[in-house]
């Protein structure tokens, strides 16, 4: 048994914070990897950058508020929110320094010589495309533009949170004063240009830089002094008081839209900005010094994923992969007959969306089906899952939704859903006060010869048909009694107020799931105790709950072997001595975003595999409704087993982390070349090949002597 001494030293865990930090950081090496192609790695480098936005917006917001309400608590690794920010935000400059030397220094270059030239300024401009480019302006883009001048009778206009905008200082030549002016470059408006150009090559140009050159044309009689672009980011962390919200609907409304004034929390400025401008806009913003970044290159990086989008340089990008058909399922066959014959195991995107698609839309006109329940946490914006409950409540189905409104970012979209389902007669739940709902589950109620049947879709991820295609998931169909039965009773928990005593098989948070998984690690840990084979295996996007940290530090200790696949923040320290010697972790980084959940437990030989939609953080353990489900056939749990071996086996896209917190790939000495994300694109191919029954590898453990 482990000291308590040792298990509370904060050097034994990282801040959560700097751990994203260097996620980032292995999302941006992707971008220097020149073994990548090259419009994977530009869109590698986007994706940095989008990600670096939600987290000021959210992450460094949180802290700022924590430091102006004068909090001193320190976090898990005993860090205060004032030095957290104080290592943060030098971190982040260091970043987004990086960020441009790989587009300046490296991928620019790759670009032109590849037949793609970003144009920097107007100046560079030929005659022909001088005169494209003013025409272009012309027609299309002064009838959108507003200025926006600033003087004493008209005060500095609300700046957007993430627009882009050019900031100008303009003479008044009949008054001999110089005043401030601003223009939004417009969203509407696509922000990449392609130029005419001559010979093979091609040419672009970015919007702000036809705007600031055609300034002139917005601000008659007057010249412009300077003109350059800059960028905000706000406090966008939403704060809901759901206790007094009589109708949290209409609570989370007003609140989107206060996120309009939210605090300026960052400036984004090109480096060669006038500093009279610059001073006017701090003044007007309230901003301070160490709030702006100078930027050596375009605002916003996240233009390069238009520039990803161009057509004519497939073969500087990735083949597109195209989701398979599920072989256990067949279009000929009601869906229903398939699912009770046999639980059916869903990977995506190597596997269609579609299975979850039609398990909806045919319960939609089933005659037989009585009842439809779902949650929806994010789905993409024509959704053919909220198209099919509404045709199921058209079509005389009792149909309960649960939209979670508190989905970030998703606010907006979920309440258009909302609304819309409950036009439709749906029965529409936003959720229980104080914890959001995050947890994937659908259950269609069935009328049927021998009586009701229920039939349950469990998963990971979202009921999103888009990020399916980009998000790696695992989802679930099956008949089982047991499950249907929790399926119920979760769905009464959630539109009442009963809360089972026992569940047959899901774990449910924020109440049961949190001790369940510290037992099961217990139980690794007292097998290894007693000298038995012991072994975790578990894969998640984040780990930073203290508590289970703990656990898996005393399973260490006592000799488990633990591996874990983290794709994002993680708190845990590997290789400490006595402490975690016997923990490994990787981060994987690939043409998908690793989503899924995934959790393995040796159990003396009598392994168990669970799935589910939560993270081991505080968030999803303790104040969120999330479900985490068994694997009990054992041709699938030996499918899940084998995809969990396939990632420990991956070569080439698993970042390791090193005793001292940072994370290198491995040496491929003696090692084979393996992608596992490339190795599922390919089984999934091959499997849609062949009518063949696909048996999968058995996942060994690993004895002590290995």
């Amino acid at each position: 048994m482990l000291e308590k001494k040792l298990l509370d030293k904060p050097e034994n865990y990282y801040n959560r914070e700097l751990s994203w930090l260097k996620f980032n950081y292995r999302i941006l090496n992707e971008a220097k990897d020149k073994t990548i192609p090259l419009f994977e790695r530009i869109k590698f480098l986007s994706i940095t950058a989008s990600n670096l936005d939600e987290f000021f917006m959210i992450r460094v917001a949180s802290l700022i508020d924590l430091v102006h309400a004068g909090v001193k608590k320190k976090d898990i690794a005993g860090l205060t929110p004032s030095e957290q920010l104080s290592l943060i935000i030098p971190e982040t400059k260091e970043m987004m320094n990086s960020q441009y030397v790989t587009l300046n220094r490296s991928l620019m270059p790759a670009l032109e010589s590849n037949g793609l030239k970003i144009v920097k300024h107007y100046e560079d401009l030929n005659e022909k495309q001088a005169k494209f480019v003013d025409k272009y302006f012309e027609k299309d883009v002064y009838p959108v533009l507003t200025p926006m001048a600033v003087d004493s009778s008209r005060p500095f206009p609300l700046i957007s949170n993430k627009t882009l905008n050019i900031g100008a200082l303009i003479h008044d030549k009949k008054k001999d004063v110089i005043d401030i002016a601003t223009v939004q470059v417009p969203s509407v408006l696509p922000r990449v240009v392609e130029l005419p150009s001559e010979g093979e090559g091609r040419e672009i140009i970015l919007l702000e830089e036809i705007i600031e050159k055609n300034l002139g044309k917005l601000f008659l009689n007057y010249e412009i002094v300077c003109a350059h672009p800059y960028r905000i980011m706000r406090n966008a962390d939403l704060t809901i008081d759901e206790d007094d919200a009589a109708d949290l609907l209409k609570e989370i409304e007003k609140q989107i839209k206060k996120r309009a004034w939210g605090e300026v929390i960052k400036l984004e400025v090109e480096s060669d900005m006038d500093k009279r401008l610059l001073k006017e806009l701090k003044k007007q913003l309230q901003v301070s010094g160490e709030a702006v970044y100078h930027i050596n290159g375009p605002l916003d990086l996240t233009f390069l994923m238009k520039v990803n989008g161009l057509e004519g340089f497939e073969h500087l990008k990735n083949k597109k992969y195209i989701p398979q058909p599920v072989k256990a399922l067949n279009n000929e066959e009601n869906i229903f007959d398939q699912i009770k014959r046999k639980d059916i195991l869903l990977h995506h995107p190597y596997d269609e969306f579609t299975p979850v698609i039609d398990f909806i839309r045919q319960a939609a006109v089933d005659p037989n089906v009585l009842a439809i329940k779902q949650t929806l946490y994010r789905v993409s914006g024509n959704s053919p899952i909220v198209a099919a409950l509404a045709k199921a409540a058209e079509n005389g189905k009792q149909v309960t939704v649960l939209v979670e409104l508190k989905a970030r970012f998703d606010e907006e979209n979920n309440i258009i859903w909302a609304k819309k389902l409950e036009k439709a007669g749906c029965h529409v739940i936003y959720g229980l006060v104080g914890l959001k709902t995050h947890s994937k589950i659908a259950l269609v109620v069935r009328r049927e010869e021998e009586g009701i049947k229920r039939y349950v879709h469990l998963g990971t991820g979202n009921y999103n048909d888009i990020t399916a295609k980009l998000y790696t998931d695992m989802g679930m169909l099956t008949a089982s009694d047991a499950i249907g039965e929790d399926a119920t009773a979760v769905f009464n928990m959630l539109s009442g107020y009963s809360e089972p005593p026992t569940w047959n098989k899901l774990i449910v948070a924020p109440i049961w799931m949190k001790n369940k998984f510290v037992s099961l690690i217990a139980r690794e840990t007292e097998n290894a105790r007693q000298g038995k084979e012991a072994r975790i295996v578990a894969k998640m996007n984040s780990l930073c709950d203290p508590v289970i940290i703990k656990a898996l530090y005393e399973a260490s200790n006592a000799g488990v072997k633990i591996e874990l696949i983290i794709r994002g923040i993680c708190c845990l320290k590997t290789g400490v001595k006595d402490l975690s010697e016997n923990i490994t972790v990787r981060s994987i980084v690939g043409n998908f975003l690793e989503h899924s959940r995934i959790f393995y437990f040796y159990n003396d030989g009598f392994e168990e595999v669970y799935m589910g939609s939560a993270d081991w953080m505080p968030r999803n353990l303790d104040k969120r409704v999330e479900i985490t489900f068994p694997v009990e056939d054992s041709d699938l749990k030996n499918k899940v087993m084998e995809i969990l071996q396939v990632q420990l086996a991956d070569t080439l896209k698993a970042h390791i982390m090193q005793p001292d917190g940072s994370y290198e790939k491995q040496n491929l000495r003696g090692r084979d070349k393996l992608i596992a994300q490339d190795f599922f694109c390919k089984q999934a191919m091959n499997a849609s090949k062949t009518e063949e029954k696909i048996v999968s590898r058995v996942f060994v453990p690993r004895t002590k002597s290995e």
